[in-house]
């Protein structure tokens, strides 16, 4: 079974910086789209952010545009997918997830591939 693994959270004062890591599977890593995702309790999962295949194409939600860059890993030998994280706030506390899948879906639906997500805390 395909697992994506994402690292990097933790616990920051508002107006920090974080940045999450997302590791993904070899075989797929070239020809996916990488998205971020967040959720919190008792509200939809939310698409922050994703990223093309060879890093053609980026798409940042209204609410992380200007703070937050995704990017490709330029070292071949490591399969991974940042997400930077600057000036947080409050509203930015949430389950961080990666996902994979041929196609950069709008919706966060139908994503092929998920990782076990990592918490992310910002306090005022």
């Amino acid at each position: 079974q395909v697992r994506l693994v994402e690292s990097g959270g933790g616990s920051v004062q508002a107006g920090g910086s974080l940045r999450l890591s997302c590791l993904v599977p070899g075989h797929i890593y070239s020809r996916a789209c990488i998205g971020w995702f967040r959720q919190t309790p008792g509200k939809e999962r939310e698409k922050v952010a994703s990223i093309g295949a060879g890093g053609v194409g980026t798409y940042y939600a209204d609410s992380v545009k200007g703070r937050f860059t995704i990017s490709r890993s330029q070292d071949n030998a490591e399969n991974a997918v940042s997400l930077q994280m600057n000036e947080v706030t409050p509203e930015d506390t949430a389950t961080y997830y990666c996902a994979a899948d041929l196609l950069c879906r709008i919706s966060t639906k139908n994503w092929s591939y998920w990782g076990q997500g990592t918490q992310v805390t910002v306090s005022s």
